[in-house]
């Protein structure tokens, strides 16, 4: 038996693919600069076999692990990868910390490169169980045109431009981790003066799932097509100190799904959406969604099941902010059946009704339909007390209100139903 856990033990501690940090001469206490040490182990981990491929160009480093072993390693210069493209490492297990003279424009780690011979930078990079902290000089992660990366598990805090970059390529999918600015647990005195932005999403197809940022002007940017946020929760900065937990800035093109998340006091704002999924979401303390105008346009939007929660304020749950230029193309816009406690609901559908004695029902509904001005559909009854049977039309929409007349006095009640999408 003691021979066989000797053995067991020479394997797991000869394993060539295993690079670790201390190894290479890295200092585990963060108290020397390890910058040169790690760059050794990732170019050792590149050393790896050169015969077989992940995307054309991309070498099979085949599963290399860098391995941080729980240390702590100060870093004056960001941590980039060789420029030859490659894949199908894993760097994780520790901390990194910015030095005091690390350039404010860079990230502690630097997914990018000068030059390739794929039209992606490198393609399956995991980044796992790390801590980082920036130190107020610059960003965490910069992913830049690079191929189903993984960042798992992580960090990210004190960071004074992005906790995370991503910019190009696809399928970066951020899961499990934290981001903070500065670290905190809310209602930090300082709140007013937070900065940056903890996620950055310039790129298409990428996925933030089970994600909290809890300090950061705002949450989430995105300016990418077809990305999926679900299960964030943003208390990143209050809107009323000038907080946006998520911030969709690519007009006319949104293609975003934002699913089960939490905005605890600070709002999502969409420029010119189109395309849009906003549903099974929880926006506490008064927190709220703006569709913000640019040229104009508000297509394909849907605002569903989501629950609302204020502090009875008069907040609209949706909001229009058309300073710029009135909304004037809004086709299949879709608000409804979203639960509301303290705040006034809009939607685009409504229904009421209006009891009466004479020969007009007038059926106001400028006080919960969303956009000003707007009746696409209506459908009515009229349900008459007595033996009489009059005739009844529909006479006026302006201004959200619904007039209805009969040819003859009677007592009756009028049950309308109104959308505001073109279908």
């Amino acid at each position: 038996m003691p021979v066989v856990v000797e053995m067991r033990q020479a394997v797991v501690m000869n394993n060539p693919r295993v690079f670790e940090a201390t190894s290479f001469g890295a200092d585990p206490s963060g108290k020397l600069d390890s910058t040169e040490a790690l760059e050794k182990a990732i170019a050792a981990a590149f050393q790896g076999p050169k015969e077989l491929f992940l995307m054309n160009g991309i070498t099979n480093l085949g599963g290399a692990h860098i391995h941080l072993q729980g240390g702590i390693y100060k870093i004056s210069q960001p941590l980039r990868l060789p420029t030859v493209g490659a894949g199908n490492l894993m760097i994780g297990g520790g901390t990194l910390l910015a030095s005091d003279d690390f350039p404010t424009d860079g990230y502690l780690i630097n997914l990018s490169s000068s030059s390739s011979s794929s039209s992606y930078n490198y393609e399956f990079i995991t980044l796992k169980d790390l801590m980082l902290d920036c130190n107020y000089r610059g960003g965490g992660i910069s992913v830049i045109n690079s191929l189903r990366t993984s960042i798992d598990n992580c960090y990210i805090t004190h960071f004074n431009t992005n906790g995370i970059l991503v910019q190009q390529g696809h399928e970066t999918y951020i899961r499990n981790s934290f981001l903070g600015q500065h670290i905190t647990a809310g209602s930090d005195p300082g709140e007013r003066k937070f900065s940056g932005i903890a996620i950055n999403l310039m790129g298409n197809d990428n996925a933030v799932t089970d994600v909290v940022i809890f300090s950061a002007a705002i949450g989430i940017m995105v300016s990418g097509q077809a990305n999926t946020l679900s299960g964030v929760h943003c208390y990143n900065k209050a809107t009323s100190f000038g907080g946006t937990g998520i911030y969709l800035k690519l007009p006319n093109l949104t293609q975003t799904r934002i699913l089960n998340c939490y905005l605890d006091y600070t709002r999502i704002i969409a420029e010119d959406p189109n395309q849009l999924t906003i549903t099974n979401s929880f926006f506490l303390g008064d927190a709220y969604i703006v569709l913000k105008s640019v040229k104009g346009i508000a297509k394909r939007i849907t605002i569903v099941d989501n629950m609302f929660s204020g502090s009875n304020k008069g907040i609209d749950i949706v909001q229009l902010e058309q300073s710029s230029v009135p909304f004037k193309e809004i086709d299949q816009v879709v608000v409804d059946r979203n639960n509301v406690q303290g705040m006034n609901i809009r939607a685009t559908n409504a229904r009421k009704s209006v009891q009466g004695n004479g020969t007009s029902w007038s059926v106001d509904f400028s006080p919960i339909l969303l956009f000003p001005d707007l009746i696409n559909h209506v459908q009515y009854s009229l349900r008459v007390n007595g033996n009489s049977f009059p005739n009844f039309a529909l006479r006026n929409v302006s201004e959200n209100k619904v007039v209805i007349e009969s040819n003859i006095a009677v007592t009756a009640r009028v049950f309308v139903m109104v959308n505001q999408a073109q279908l």
